[in-house]
């Protein structure tokens, strides 16, 4: 009797090891791939901050010396205002004026137009901010050889300046003022559709249509392939849709405006990039409201409530914080979206911030990936500041959802 006891006792050893190393050689790949992981997305930022900042070596078409006898950047407001009056032509000033009174501007603006407009400077060359800081004096006896007449200093690319300008054909001029609020009015155009169609779409899927009905399941298999298509098909289809076929609406002809006589604005934009995050937000919020327990459909139902009161006051709270997840993912997917801006008309350079649902628009995507498309080294290192001005964008939104998320939470506990 104990030798059968024991064979039996011996195995379930055996595989109890076997399990275990099993599960070290699992933990093993996980711990990897988590890693890999990290790895690679330190990489990506190390790339993007390293190109953001650095050395800039200028040559001035003015001296600034020649302007006033101390550095520029120690000048008062009303010895900028004198600069500029001495040195711009009479015609330029009545201009400058005529937009605003140069004694009204800031300090900021004023030296922005001695910068820009007096001395010109030229960028000659630029490097990135890990040979700019570990091999400053070698970079300093080569710029010295090559350049000795010009102005060396550290170039914050992502800075005050750069938030506040408009599009610019020079890259130390320009900024992503424009590209920036067009994102924005984007992505809310974008939620403003896609989330209430989203959500109602899997509440009746969820809680009204029938399984066993042929056309429920038909729906319900599409709009699972759906998630997998390309962006670029869905931009083919905003094209179609809203650029073409409802031109007048999108426009805003319709309604008397005009901004723009086609319907290329970024409200085909955003109504675009609605059905594109449309099958992830019903998938996502159908999976919340199948998690919630039957057994609280039933407690309602037996205390007299309606199937619409039980979905209202019990089913939606429940399934809410799960729904705002599912909305997080598809606004990270949306905000970095560039194919379908591009086929419904997004411009790569425009000088007009967009001031409603019918007008010109460029997008953060769009500004980055014309920048990386230029020759000049320095193109580069705005797109990456706009590439940390995107990410922190989309880390506020996505924070703005996870405290809803926790609010909701806590309501229920």
């Amino acid at each position: 009797m104990s030798v059968f006891n024991h064979q039996p006792q011996q195995e379930f050893s055996q595989n109890v090891n076997k399990r275990q190393v099993v599960g070290k050689i699992w933990h093993g790949v996980f711990f990897f791939s988590t890693l890999v992981a990290i790895v690679a997305l330190s990489i990506l930022l190390i790339t993007i901050i390293n190109q953001a900042f650095g050395l800039v070596v200028l040559e001035y078409r003015v001296d600034p010396a020649s302007l006033i006898d101390k550095p520029l950047e120690e000048a008062t407001k009303d010895e900028l205002t004198i600069i500029i009056r001495d040195n711009l032509k009479s015609n330029r000033v009545r201009t400058l004026e005529r937009e605003k009174p140069l004694e009204e501007r800031s300090y900021d603006d004023l030296f922005t137009i001695v910068e820009e407009q007096i001395l010109k400077p030229d960028i000659l060359e630029s490097y990135n901010l890990i040979p700019s800081v570990f091999n400053r004096q070698e970079l300093d006896a080569e710029i010295s050889e090559k350049y000795p007449d010009a102005t060396v200093i550290f170039k914050y690319w992502l800075n005050q300046h750069f938030l506040e300008r408009g599009m610019s054909s020079r890259a130390d001029l320009a900024g992503i003022r424009i590209a920036l609020l067009g994102s924005i009015n984007l992505i809310l155009i974008t939620i403003t559709f896609a989330f209430p169609i989203g959500v109602s779409a899997a509440i009746y899927l969820e809680e009204y249509a029938r399984k066993d009905i042929w056309i429920n399941r038909v729906i319900q298999i599409n709009i699972d392939n759906l998630a997998g298509v390309p962006s670029i098909v869905y931009g083919i289809l905003g094209l179609a849709i809203f650029v073409r076929t409802l031109q007048p609406i999108t426009s805003g002809a319709i309604f008397g405006s005009t901004a723009t006589d086609n319907g290329r604005t970024i409200l085909s934009a955003g109504l675009t990039m609605g059905l594109l995050i449309l099958p992830v937000i019903i998938i996502n919020a159908q999976e919340a409201i199948r998690a919630v327990p039957d057994s609280l459909r039933q407690a309602s139902y037996g205390l007299g409530g309606t199937q619409w009161q039980t979905i209202w006051s019990h089913v939606l709270p429940q399934a809410l914080p799960g729904i705002l997840t599912g909305t997080i993912l598809a606004i990270s997917r949306a905000i970095g979206e560039t194919a379908p801006l591009i086929l419904v008309g997004a411009s790569t350079f425009i000088t007009t911030d967009p001031r409603g649902l019918f007008s010109p628009f460029s997008a953060l995507p769009i500004q980055i990936y014309n920048w990386t498309a230029m020759p000049q080294g320095e193109f580069r290192n705005i797109a990456a500041a706009a590439i940390i001005v995107l990410l922190v964008t989309l880390l506020a939104l996505n924070a703005f959802a996870i405290l809803l998320r926790n609010r909701f939470s806590k309501r229920q506990i």
